[in-house]
């Protein structure tokens, strides 16, 4: 094709690729079903990776349910539990005064189960085998939502060697090796879907959490470049959601503070929304969803302006050091733990 005239294909395509993102605004597209479809997610026994686990249950998902802590995750597998039980008591007892609806309708919700795997993701070998368990015994898995996620807490001159490596092992590599394990059959049978749950530290940074960044920038870097890898091989149904909220209150950064003047107009998000709008990314298969909508234009100003003017606005939205109260916090309490142990 003569290079001018596929130029203006391509123009085309980029001011239609707009319209029709302009027309999701502003029609809700319709959610697909994951009834019966395998779900796995790290870091389920708490934090999002638990609501997450809730909200595909009540999707009616086969649940596979992924964290370190054997405890949690038997509890998170107990509230999927009672969903699933709530849902098939709900069936029976529509089934007898509803024309149409027999044993056959209610099945699929009793048949539904929740299965756990202790699992480490920052160690490759417990990854694949904990994943060859799970073709075993439950099957192929199409729905991967990398959730598990860590922070060390501390200033890079004061951060362990083995807490940087850590942070980047279960943040970043993780998915590299979770990915490798469920990839191949999704790519033979053209279906699946991958959800990279990572940060808005992941599009851009502030002080103080060196290694917490890197692995939640490495994290975006390999999404983006999954999604394009499938696009390449024309794998159009195997469908991509990059997740990039806003800080969530979720304990796990407790302590830290923007600007009091500003905090009012852009708190920590609740968890239980948070994980609402990125349900309905993923079934929507939206590519990316920032929460709130903010983060986008804080990304984009960031990609534009200079530098130092990116440094004056973080120093006005008291940006720069937010991470400083939750550091000291964090080297409070392991000082208070040291104490209590006689070190």
């Amino acid at each position: 094709m003569n290079i001018l005239l596929e130029f203006f294909v391509v123009t085309f395509r980029v001011l239609w690729a707009f319209v029709l993102a302009a027309a999701k605004w502003l029609v809700r597209p319709k959610e697909k079903s994951v009834a019966g479809q395998v779900c796995l997610i790290t870091g389920a026994g708490s934090g999002l990776g638990r609501l997450f686990a809730l909200e595909f249950a009540r999707r009616r998902a086969l649940l596979v349910l992924w964290d370190i802590n054997t405890q949690s995750n038997e509890e998170t597998a107990g509230m999927v539990q009672h969903i699933y039980r709530e849902m098939a008591e709900e069936a029976a007892a529509a089934a007898p005064g509803v024309a149409g609806v027999g044993e056959k309708d209610v099945l699929p919700h009793c048949n539904l189960q929740v299965y756990t795997y202790t699992c480490d993701v920052g160690k490759r070998e417990n990854v694949y085998l904990t994943a060859e368990r799970v073709r075993k015994e439950v099957g192929e898995v199409s729905v991967l939502v990398n959730n598990a996620g860590v922070v060390s807490g501390h200033h890079l001159l004061e951060c362990p060697d083995e807490l940087i490596e850590r942070t980047m092992m279960v943040n970043c590599h993780a998915h590299f090796w979770t990915t490798k394990a469920f990839l191949p059959k999704m790519l033979e049978m053209n279906h699946g879907h991958i959800v990279t749950v990572a940060s808005s530290l992941g599009l851009f940074s502030t002080a103080g959490v060196e290694d917490y960044c890197a692995s939640k920038f490495g994290a975006v870097g390999f999404h983006e470049s999954l999604s394009h890898e499938l696009k390449a091989a024309e794998k159009d149904g195997i469908k991509t959601t990059l997740v990039c909220p806003y800080l969530v209150d979720t304990g796990m950064f407790r302590g830290c503070r923007i600007r009091k003047e500003i905090e009012p107009f852009l708190p920590p998000l609740k968890p239980e929304y948070c994980v609402k709008q990125a349900m309905r990314a993923i079934l929507t298969d939206q590519p990316m969803i920032c929460t709130p909508r903010l983060m986008y234009m804080v990304t984009f100003m960031k990609s534009i302006l200079p530098f130092e003017a990116v440094v004056c606005m973080y120093r006005f939205l008291g940006a720069d050091k937010c991470m400083y109260p939750f550091i000291a916090q964090r080297k409070q309490a392991t000082n208070n733990n040291e104490a209590k142990n006689g070190i």
